[in-house]
């Protein structure tokens, strides 16, 4: 980590938050991820050796508490991590009013259908095991262009193979359409009338879909109305 030679609070705090990807991981604690692998998941890009080197350094400044629990180590946010909810929370919320522009690089599927996965309504969902199938048609990468969510016994399984289940409903379009959609720019309305989204099912499942995904957590954030030209 490095310092600012600052005392104000604003610096010492910097020094802990400014290093590359260190809010990710505190964004994925705070969403529910406590194991190294499911924090993976959440920052896909980011190397296992640099997870391990930014988890060591949360945990020696008191931000971070590493437990070992049957063998099994899991990570928790300490009081004083706990306390930087409401920081990640507006930096989303800000983010999500103010950076609307998405580049191709910001499409990432992994990071896209972990979202979804722990974003499901479980109650919202029939008592059967219930498969949604995802096929991203832009995406030419084998495991990374279809995905299912496997819901069961009040547990959602994401795969990135076909798990042997049919599908009761399957959202087929580009990555960048499903992207919006999560992030609450455009309605599933609007991703089906005008961005090349389809859902294949029954008509009760293709009805019930959006009710059983609660959208990323900043959908709901107001968009400013920019002047136009």
């Amino acid at each position: 980590m490095h310092g600012y030679g600052q005392f104000c609070p604003i610096a010492k705090t910097m020094e802990v938050l400014d290093e590359r990807w260190t809010v990710l991981i505190v964004r994925e604690l705070l969403c529910g991820s406590h194991h190294f692998n499911e924090l993976r998941r959440g920052v896909p890009r980011m190397s296992p050796a640099l997870l391990s080197k930014r988890l060591r350094d949360l945990t020696r400044v008191g931000i971070v508490e590493r437990q070992e629990i049957g063998g099994r180590v899991r990570y928790e946010l300490t009081p004083g991590g706990q306390e930087l909810a409401p920081v990640i929370m507006a930096l989303g919320e800000w983010g999500a009013r103010w950076m609307t522009q998405l580049g191709d690089e910001d499409l990432d599927p992994h990071l896209l259908m972990w979202d979804v996965r722990r974003n499901v309504v479980l109650g919202a969902l029939p008592d059967e095991r219930t498969v949604v199938n995802f096929h991203f048609t832009d995406v030419p990468v084998r495991g990374q262009n279809r995905w299912w969510l496997v819901v069961q016994s009040g547990e959602v399984e994401l795969c990135d193979f076909d798990p042997g289940f049919a599908a009761v409903v399957s959202v087929i379009c580009p990555l960048r359409t499903m992207v919006r959609v999560w992030r609450g720019d455009i309605s599933w309305a609007q991703a089906q009338r005008d961005h090349d989204l389809r859902l294949e099912g029954s008509t009760t499942a293709r009805a019930a879909l959006p009710g059983w995904l609660s959208l990323s957590t900043f959908a709901g954030v107001a968009r400013p109305t920019l002047p136009t030209a």
